[in-house]
């Protein structure tokens, strides 16, 4: 579901794909949180060849996640928004697996290969799941995105400003946006219309992208 630097499908690509056959899955081997996993990828999906280049600069930016740090349910959760294949909430799940994390994506197929990545590595603590069925009390410890750009500026907006306000007190998001797909403009649409309690910033930039941060006040 991210935007970044591979080769884009037609953004319906990202609503009505479907489950891959096996014929269709292939492995991938790629390094996360610090160490080589293999991995299923498929057409069908965003960079289904590789790593793409904008997460890689999320991955490298992004501050140490924060511990454990139960909400009012006894439990941390994290937050990878559009999930794709996996590669940021496989990475939240490896580095923090006393945490909740919740894949989210609206395309069939990148949910189905992300439950099938989690069971390959052991982690039992990744929920992959439609947007609809992430209950509306869960607040997140951290959000983490290469969010879909590609989708237009309205659908995008929405999302923003649906998830990002369930950011828990003194937590952080971090969004990778291609510079020349209007990161800018984003952040400066997000300074006008977030409420009061959440500022954004750009944390770093690189490879022609800038990685947003996005704070809620504690």
């Amino acid at each position: 579901m991210p935007a970044g630097d591979a080769p884009e499908p037609s953004p319906d690509h990202y609503f009505t794909a479907q489950p891959a056959s096996a014929a269709e899955r292939r492995e991938l081997t790629v390094r996360l949180a610090g160490r080589e996993v293999t991995v299923e990828v498929a057409s069908g999906i965003f960079s289904p060849g590789r790593l793409d280049l904008g997460t890689q600069v999320l991955l490298r930016s992004v501050p140490d996640l924060p511990p454990a740090s139960p909400g009012p349910d006894g439990a941390t959760h994290l937050l990878d928004l559009g999930c794709g294949w996996g590669p940021v909430a496989l990475t939240m799940a490896l580095e923090r697996p006393d945490a909740t994390v919740w894949a989210v994506d609206v395309n069939e197929r990148a949910l189905d290969l992300v439950r099938r990545n989690a069971t390959r590595l052991g982690l039992g603590n990744v929920r992959v799941v439609r947007p609809e069925d992430v209950p509306a009390d869960v607040l997140f410890a951290a959000i983490w995105s290469n969010p879909p750009i590609r989708v237009g500026k309205e659908v995008l907006h929405d999302m923003l400003l649906h998830w990002l306000p369930r950011l828990e007190p003194g937590t952080e998001a971090y969004l990778v946006v291609q510079r020349n797909l209007g990161a800018d403009s984003l952040m400066a649409w997000l300074d006008e219309h977030l409420d009061d309690e959440l500022s954004v910033s750009k944390l770093a930039s690189a490879k022609g992208f800038r990685v947003l941060e996005v704070a809620r006040a504690g």
